[in-house]
């Protein structure tokens, strides 16, 4: 007799970071692709989606995609985004980001993602990060949260 496999995931929380955003986006980077989809709470900080925005600009400048794909992927983007709790970036979350984190250096908007995943108040075994940046990374898994 065959096991049913289970969709079940011990998470309670996925925390998307800019970078695994960008690359979903960019480079239809499939485990992301498949992080954003799955069902849950998904959480990220205010900061993601204008840094997503930035990204899609400076790769329709820099000649990467065309106007069109932009506008397609601002589209795309604008409708992701309807699925995500969007957490503002607080006076506490700032404080937080000023702090030394477990593994220096760390860029501000890093920190301010850091800082938010922190200040969320779920317990580090419930949330995973989906990130592309090494450095937010490692800092998550120093803090005690799986990383995608």
């Amino acid at each position: 007799m065959r096991e049913c496999e289970s969709t079940y995931t011990p998470y309670r929380v996925t925390y998307v970071e800019s970078s695994a955003l960008v690359r979903a986006l960019l480079d239809r980077d499939a485990a992301v692709a498949k992080a954003l989809d799955d069902s849950g709470r998904h959480v990220t900080s205010a900061v993601t989606f204008a840094e997503a925005q930035r990204a899609l600009v400076r790769a329709r400048v820099a000649g990467r995609i065309s106007a069109k794909a932009e506008a397609a992927l601002f589209e795309y983007l604008e409708r992701r985004q309807a699925r995500f709790e969007i957490l503002a970036v607080t006076d506490g979350v700032l404080t937080r980001a000023g702090r030394p984190f477990p593994v220096e250096p760390v860029r501000t908007l890093d920190a301010i993602h850091l800082a938010t995943l922190e200040l969320l108040g779920e317990p580090p075994q419930l949330v995973r990060v989906v990130t592309r940046d090494d450095r937010v990374a490692a800092n998550a898994r120093a803090l005690g949260y799986a990383v995608v």
